[in-house]
């Protein structure tokens, strides 16, 4: 008799290994192996599983050709109706993409999609929505309360792969929402939903139709108390798009973030509104972001961010304070923790102020996440601000990469930045001289600094 194929995947990081062990090679993460069943060695498919299922994986087998004589007008894009999601993807949904979208539980994710559906299938695309965590009146009782169109969109209540894929081919539908992927099943894997190997066989199972039949798939994942996507990480693999809806209950706004995108910009941002009719598009995030108080307060400073294809201003604040403890605390939130022990030793050796005495707080408002080095020159300046107890000029936008040497190096997309700022109304702007405009931009004054020294002279 043939054996059934066993193999042990990381859950962290999706690395396999022939034998159960306690710590994972790749990740070096312990007591993160989970069995799967790769599939009996000797048996063809079972006579259950759909027809599409004989073809290859990523649709009917083609000959040979050559790069350009591709045909890309095959499969165009299409709006999902709401223009932040559109941002986020590319520039619309593709026919036959998979798109995974995670976030905390009451962040939105179910919300979103069926507007999503509920707008296509009221224009005429036929859509089909599987729900696997709550029935079919529970989720028309949404679709009432946000007064969305219910009368095209198909529902579907089942948890088992093989008969939605069999329901869809009967339907033919465009677009395709699995919610959620953590509860889904297939008969071929003798282990409980959920599990690695339910989670990894469901997703390529369900990859598989929507390939081959130009379906677009949305697959709800959920996350872990760390904020990461539950499941073995072989799952973003799978995928062609990767995004994050991210906020809480303590906030109206949601950030929809790209993390992958095979058919458009990677980190790409979507701001939305929660509201009592769903989530609304926010079209100026750089507003909500900038909503400071009347009164000058130190510490806080605003600069550009660059996310995916478009600036965006956000207010940084720092709060310096004399340390009570032996060790004085460093916060940082919205920021990188390490890139703020490694500011404030430049800040000591090259700008001549000493704070190992002092608790330093910082924070990004609006519970933006920055990631990108232009946020340096911005956040020193807020802390020698705070240190100092002298209020920043409102007026004032800064941006810049700040190195080790105590050089400011320059950013990408400075022109565009300054030109954000000017358009909300800022007249000043201390940046790296290498993004300094050669043609002036009307109403700013921009101020082109090499050293922090310089840009604390500036202030």
């Amino acid at each position: 008799m043939s054996k059934n194929k066993i193999a042990f995947v990381c859950t962290d990081c999706g690395t396999e290994h022939g034998q159960w062990q306690g710590q994972c090679a790749s990740c070096k993460a312990w007591n993160t192996l989970s069995q799967i069943n790769l599939g009996n060695s000797g048996s063809t498919s079972p006579a259950t599983k759909a027809d599409f299922r004989k073809k290859g994986y990523s649709g009917d087998k083609s000959n040979v050709q050559n790069l350009s004589d591709i045909d890309l007008e095959a499969l165009p894009r299409f709006s999902s109706s709401i223009g932040e999601m559109d941002r986020v993807l590319g520039g619309g949904l593709v026919p036959g993409s998979a798109i995974l979208i995670g976030g905390n539980p009451g962040a939105g994710k179910s919300t979103l999609l069926l507007q999503i559906m509920c707008l296509l299938a009221d224009a005429g695309k036929p859509a089909l929505y599987v729900t696997g965590e709550e029935s079919l009146q529970q989720v028309g009782m949404r679709a009432k309360r946000l007064n969305l169109p219910q009368r095209n969109l198909k529902m579907l209540a089942e948890t088992n792969v093989e008969q939605i894929c069999k329901a869809a081919q009967e339907h033919q539908p465009q677009l395709l929402v699995v919610d959620s992927i953590q509860v889904m099943h297939s008969g071929d894997v003798a282990s409980a939903p959920g599990s690695v190997s339910q989670v990894r066989e469901c997703a390529a199972y369900l990859i598989q139709y929507a390939k081959q039949t130009n379906t677009v798939l949305f697959l709800v994942g959920h996350v872990t108390k760390d904020g990461n996507l539950a499941g073995p990480k072989v799952l973003e693999h799978m995928i062609d798009c990767f995004i994050m809806l991210e906020g809480g209950n303590d906030s109206k706004y949601r950030i929809l973030r790209g993390q992958k995108n095979r058919f458009g910009a990677v980190n790409e941002l979507g701001v939305f509104a929660m509201t009592e009719t769903g989530l609304k598009e926010v079209r100026n995030p750089s507003a909500i972001f900038l909503a400071r108080t009347e009164e000058d307060t130190p510490g806080s400073i605003v600069m550009v961010l660059w996310e995916g294809t478009r600036p965006l201003l956000v207010e940084i604040q720092a709060l310096v304070d004399g340390s009570q403890l032996g060790n004085p605390r460093r916060v940082a939130v919205g920021l990188e923790q390490n890139r703020l022990a490694m500011l404030l030793a430049v800040l000591h050796r090259h700008g001549g102020l000493y704070m190992a005495d002092q608790d330093v707080y910082v924070n990004v408002v609006g519970g933006v996440k920055v990631t990108e080095t232009s946020a340096d020159l911005a956040l020193l300046l807020a802390i020698v601000s705070s240190f100092q107890d002298k209020s920043l000029p409102k007026d004032l936008v800064v941006f810049g990469e700040v190195g080790l040497a105590g050089e400011i190096r320059p950013v990408p997309g400075g022109q565009e930045r300054l030109q954000e700022a000017a358009k909300h109304g800022f007249t000043r702007a201390i940046v790296p001289k290498a993004n300094a405009p050669k043609n002036k931009i009307p109403g700013l004054e921009v101020i082109g600094v090499t050293k922090i020294t310089q840009a604390l002279e500036a202030i």
